[in-house]
């Protein structure tokens, strides 16, 4: 059931008026159940799994809490971790361990291995796997277990964020179940309103531009240098609006509720550094590689070197929790590289305070901000390509500015053979505009629309929205990008 479909605009009435309408105590179970119905709506039979993981981890928590010593807690904490773990490779990597290793035995002239049934994805599999991991090592470290079992239950099956996140926390998030659930107006005004702005994101804007986007990586060999930058910044763009789109639906959703999950995207394009960037592109994600990989392996309390050696492990594997390809693992690789490079800047930069101080002027910061933006947009080359080889032509056509050929001739703009309305003028055009609302959509997000707003405005501009949503998007709307991983 998508955001952005008519089964969810109906879906989502329904379970607000039974919630609202029901006692303290049948409120948890009514979001459980409508949150079961909203995954078995893809593939049934796939609730056994979501079910048979809340099951384990919820008596794991107690095992781990309730052993006699360290030694026993940890027993208990490497079951779970690696029970959760193999049941992720299982249905994400198989294929991919599969052709790893098929490519092995063909380079030693070995006929290539071949998996004896096939593998559904299921949905939403690497955001809860992540939650139960989150869940059970910080039982370890001393927080007390969920008692409530349709609490914790809830707690990873949440239907605004149980197919691509945001990535909770149950400290945060169990007290809210387990406190009496109030709407208020300003709840109610501020969800629908993310609602809406994470639609108009979505169907408007990153669905629009992933036609367009489909057109050039398909047959990136058709398009010359210039043309190839065009889809590059036009993804940049389109995985952000359907990223942060999915995400404002999403804490929109459950502030209709009374509950409020965390903030995933903070204008990410105006970071002025790679490590910033981070602090601000998919935060429930990057904190959790943070707290559970990046630190357990020394963080950067060890040596330099060994600290550069983890952030590049971590990266990378959050390249590969990406997807189970190595483009993926490359695009991880390469951010884990760029960070390690901002740290050996940032120690060259200490001992310049001519250079420190340009820096931090508003030329410097232009500047930084320009250079990381391009940085992420030659990563995004590596996540959207269909391989790494692909994407290091793409690279390699876009930095030599490459003409096209047609018909043998070179030719330097090709985009009009797309059959789209979008041509380079319009192109140029509307990335500035994308701007502007990518800074924005991050303003009105963050604005209590509660205060000082007459109701007839509230009122207007949720019509406008909505008649701007139903007219101008396209046919057919793409899943949400992040529904693959």
């Amino acid at each position: 059931m998508l955001f952005n479909s008519l089964n969810y605009a109906v879906f989502l009435p329904i379970v607000f008026a039974l919630f609202w309408l029901s006692k303290d105590k049948w409120r948890v179970w009514i979001l459980l159940i409508a949150s079961y119905i909203f995954y078995m709506s893809w593939k049934p039979a796939f609730i056994l799994l979501i079910i048979g993981l809340t099951v384990a981890n919820y008596y794991l928590g107690f095992a781990i809490a309730g052993a006699a010593d360290q030694k026993g807690k940890k027993k208990w904490l490497t079951v779970s971790v690696v029970g959760n773990l193999l049941t992720l490779a299982f249905f994400k990597y198989a294929y991919f361990f599969n052709d790893t290793l098929s490519a092995i035995l063909k380079s030693c002239g070995q006929p290539a291995t071949k998996l004896p049934f096939d593998i559904v994805l299921p949905l939403g599999i690497s955001f809860f796997v992540f939650e139960f991991i989150h869940y059970t090592t910080d039982v370890y470290r001393g927080h007390q277990p969920i008692r409530s079992f349709p609490a914790f239950a809830l707690f990873a099956s949440f239907f605004p964020t149980q197919i691509a996140g945001p990535i909770k926390r149950f400290q945060d998030f169990i007290p809210q179940f387990l406190a009496p659930a109030k709407l208020t107006v300003k709840s109610f005004d501020n969800g629908i309103s993310l609602i809406l702005l994470g639609l108009f994101k979505k169907v408007l804007i990153a669905d629009n531009l992933s036609f367009f986007v489909q057109g050039g990586f398909s047959k990136p060999d058709l398009f010359s240098g210039l043309d190839l930058w065009v889809f590059a910044y036009a993804f940049a763009f389109q995985i952000y609006f359907d990223f942060s789109g999915y995400t404002d639906v999403a804490r929109g959703s459950a502030m209709l509720f009374g509950y409020k999950v965390p903030i995933n995207f903070n204008l990410p394009y105006l970071a002025a550094n790679i490590a910033e960037f981070w602090h601000r592109w998919h935060i429930s994600l990057s904190t959790w590689l943070r707290d559970y990989l990046f630190i357990p392996l020394g963080g950067s309390r060890v040596s330099k070197l060994l600290n550069y050696r983890n952030l590049i492990l971590t990266m990378t594997l959050g390249g590969l929790w990406h997807g189970a390809a190595m483009h993926f693992l490359v695009w991880g690789l390469y951010h884990g590289l760029l960070l390690v490079g901002h740290k050996l800047f940032q120690s060259v930069k200490e001992g310049r305070p001519a250079l420190k101080a340009f820096i931090n002027s508003g030329v410097g910061k232009f500047i930084s901000v320009l250079l990381t933006f391009h940085a992420v947009v030659i990563g995004w080359v590596f996540f959207r390509a269909e391989s790494s080889t692909i994407a290091l032509e793409m690279l390699k056509r876009m930095f030599s500015l490459s003409p096209a050929l047609e018909n043998g001739e070179k030719v330097s703009m090709l985009l009009p053979h797309i059959n789209y309305p979008l041509i380079y003028p319009t192109i140029f055009l509307i990335l500035p505009v994308l701007a502007v609302m990518h800074y924005l959509a991050g303003l009105v997000s963050g604005i209590d629309l509660n205060k000082r707003v007459p109701r007839f405005c509230k009122i207007g501009y949720a019509f406008a929205m909505m008649f701007l949503i139903l007219v101008f998007s396209p046919d057919k709307s793409p899943r949400f990008i992040y529904f693959q991983f």
